[in-house]
């Protein structure tokens, strides 16, 4: 674990037989002489558990990995589309993005990641000044930054008119600022405190290429005195990275002790820049609220189970046609209608409605044995009239019996002919990775999918803002902005047809693998044309989630109460976009309740503040809210966080100041109380404040122990032992 003297703690976990990565990201995410945290990973095993401790790491301080075994050939056998693309490395990936760790790929990238993590704070935005006495070396830097995603700040005419006034008349007048080979201390000095003032750039980078003209060593001094003089003039001052080319321990010196990252070259200083620019973005949405779901998709869930439960209790591997069109609906997930016709004959007469429209139709085989129908011919395509589906059936019926004479063909479906001319083919599916559990996978669809491998996945459970993210991974996402005639396709309908199969995965545990492809997208919607789904039996309820490396939202905990003052009340967990909610609330209790609360006086309920309190972990805390439904108004909550091994946990509660004595706190204590029951929890502690009578007497009642705290007078420790 790095410091900025070097490593605090260095630990190796060999086979992890009492010890794994959770419990290592804990202790180190709360130790004070760590500024960093390095991780070398050949696998992970309990990935609820690594997912639940990297997330939180993250939040402290950076936490950056290597994954060795990269290129294992995990998806060779998958029997979709989706487990195809969605290989060993790719899910790890995934994971790692969506726990918020910078992710880097040789040895020489993490330590040149600590080297910049360990000693800059993170910053927001990614314009980079770039500050140097070689032209060459200052346009490989660009080069570099564009390459990495960074942004090359563009110079304003103020800037380079106060820059006018202290460089020669050859300097570059852009950024890079090339300062010239001659440049002495003194140049280096007054070009740097420019640029560090300007306020259209967030980072500066200063490289020195050495040249008989002037002191390498002068210069590196000159940039560490300028650079204290910023600091001491501000609370958070700009990072700097420095590039001193060749050997110049004076110079190293006087970087080291300084604090300044030194850089061998512009590629690694370049990097490093973009290290920190990408910790930023993976903290910024880590704490970003997302947007609520509309409320019209309120999926069917027991009408889906009773489709997935009749294929298993059948024996059933895949669903057929019209059941994924069954279980579609029950997710509001548009899909072209499918009929089924055992013969030729039948498909004909299906087909004359749809025919006698001036529509065509699609006929495509139908087999539990036969996932791909195009590796049989088994999809045929604008049929126009009786003739044409007659012969074009019994066609592919009888081919589909060459190839397979081993398959059981129970006849084809029937859809409606869509054209839609200007869409975008897409792939949207459910992968079972044997790690991370469900995987979401979006990209380029259609039958080429797995050659033209353009796709992003993503840790279920997704919200909105997840779904926009992993759509933005892929190149198709550029396609789908629109382009020349073609306007740009509903990004809102495909973002939330993610969110419905992500749910879907969590609502049915029975699911290892769904294929959408292809979804069509256009500026009218989407649509299903094809889709594949298999099922299979599971050992634990469905409601434990317990094939999720995420927890998804605990919705088996919603209740609909009566206060012992006969108020109705919905109590249920919080969720991320209740932050608007709990800022409200807050503002309705008074200063004193907020005192005993939080030991402290609390004046500022800003975005990061309250969003610590909604964005939880479900793994390792849970919180209640209790609400007037009518009035969209919070009562109270109550919140309970466990330590890693799910043992021990620690609570706390606030009531509406104008709402207490009216039975909301015991009612929601009973309620936090049933669910450490539920997973397990042996002890539930809490720190109260002597002055607080109330919560001492309602912990009484409840047959809490209380204690002396030894460490502050006005402290009562109070315990529930759960076993």
């Amino acid at each position: 674990m790095f410091s900025r003297r070097g490593f605090a703690a260095i630990a190796s976990i060999g086979d992890a037989i009492d010890i794994d990565f959770g419990d290592l990201l804990d202790f180190f995410a709360l130790d004070s002489n760590t500024r960093a945290i390095l991780m070398y990973v050949e696998s992970i095993g309990e990935a609820r558990k690594f997912m639940s401790a990297a997330r939180a790491a993250a939040r402290t301080k950076p936490v950056i990995v290597i994954k060795a075994g990269r290129h294992a050939q995990g998806a060779r056998a998958a029997t979709t589309h989706t487990g195809a693309l969605a290989g060993s490395d790719a899910v790890y990936d995934a994971a790692f993005r969506r726990a918020g760790l910078l992710r880097v790929f040789d040895l020489e990238e993490l330590f040149a990641a600590a080297e910049t993590l360990g000693r800059l704070r993170p910053f927001h935005g990614k314009r980079l000044a770039i500050l140097t006495n070689g032209g060459g070396i200052g346009v490989l830097a660009v080069d570099r930054l564009i390459d990495l995603g960074g942004t090359l700040a563009e110079l304003s005419a103020e800037t380079r008119a106060k820059l006018d006034a202290v460089l020669p008349p050859t300097w570059s007048k852009a950024n890079p600022v090339d300062i010239i080979g001659d440049a002495d201390a003194g140049r280096y000095a007054a070009a740097l405190e420019i640029l560090l003032a300007d306020r259209d750039n967030d980072a500066a980078l200063v490289m020195n290429v050495p040249t008989a003209l002037a002191s390498a060593t002068e210069a590196a001094e000159a940039v560490v005195q300028t650079i204290i003089k910023e600091r001491a003039r501000h609370l958070q001052p700009k990072p700097l990275f420095a590039v001193w080319v060749g050997e110049d321990q004076a110079a190293a010196s006087a970087f080291e002790a300084a604090a300044i990252p030194r850089f061998a070259n512009e590629s690694d200083a370049v990097r490093g820049f973009m290290h920190l620019v990408r910790y930023r973005e993976a903290i910024d949405a880590l704490m970003e609220t997302p947007p609520s779901l509309s409320a019209d998709f309120v999926p069917d869930v027991d009408a889906a189970r009773r489709v997935v439960a009749r294929v298993i209790g059948e024996g059933r591997k895949w669903l057929d046609p019209l059941e994924i069109g069954e279980l579609f609906a029950a997710y509001c997930i548009p899909i072209v209608p499918a009929l089924l016709a055992r013969d030729a004959e039948e498909a004909v007469t299906l087909a004359a409605p749809f025919l006698a429209r001036g529509e065509a139709v699609v006929a495509k085989i139908l087999s539990p044995d036969i996932v791909h129908k195009s590796e049989v011919g088994g999809v045929r395509l604008n049929l126009t009239n009786a003739n044409v589906v007659r012969a074009a059936v019994n066609d592919m019926l009888a081919k589909a019996h060459a190839v397979r004479p081993d398959a059981h063909i129970r006849g084809v479906t029937i859809h409606p002919m869509i054209v839609k001319p200007k869409a975008q083919e897409l792939i949207v599916g459910i992968a079972d990775d044997p790690t991370f559990g469900p995987i979401i996978a979006f990209g380029c669809g259609g039958t080429a999918v797995e050659v033209i491998n353009d796709k992003a996945l993503g840790l279920p459970p997704l919200d909105l803002k997840l779904a926009r993210e992993l759509i933005g991974r892929t190149r198709i996402s550029k396609l789908l902005a629109g382009y020349r005639d073609v306007p740009a396709a509903d990004m809102g309908a495909i973002a939330l047809t993610l969110v419905k199969v992500a749910q879907l995965a969590a609502d049915l545990a029975e699911i290892r693998d769904l294929d959408i492809n292809p979804l069509l997208a256009d500026r009218d919607g989407v649509i299903a044309v094809d889709a594949r789904i298999a099922v299979a039996p599971v050992e634990r309820p469905a409601t434990t989630h317990s094939r999720f490396a995420i927890r998804p939202y605990p919705k088996q905990w919603e209740r609909h109460v009566t206060a012992p003052d006969g108020t109705r009340l919905l109590v249920r967990p919080i969720r991320p976009e209740d932050e608007e909610l709990v800022r409200r609330f807050f503002s309705q209790v008074t200063a004193d309740d907020l005192r005993l609360r939080f030991f402290a006086q609390v004046k500022d309920f800003g975005h990061l503040f309250i969003a610590r309190l909604t964005q939880l972990d479900y793994a390792r805390a849970m919180a209640f809210v209790a609400l007037d439904e009518s009035a969209g108004e919070m009562f109270g909550g109550v919140r309970l966080h466990a330590d890693a091994n799910c043992q021990n946990a620690e609570y706390a509660i606030l009531v509406r100041s104008d709402l207490k004595s009216r039975g909301i706190g015991w009612l929601l204590m009973n309620m936090i109380i049933e669910y450490a029951h539920s997973e397990g929890i042996g002890r539930i502690e809490g720190q109260v404040l002597r002055a607080n009578t109330t919560m001492l007497a309602m912990c009484a009642e409840l047959g809490f122990c209380s204690a002396a705290d030894p460490d502050d007078p006005a402290i009562l420790k109070v315990s529930l032992n759960l076993k």
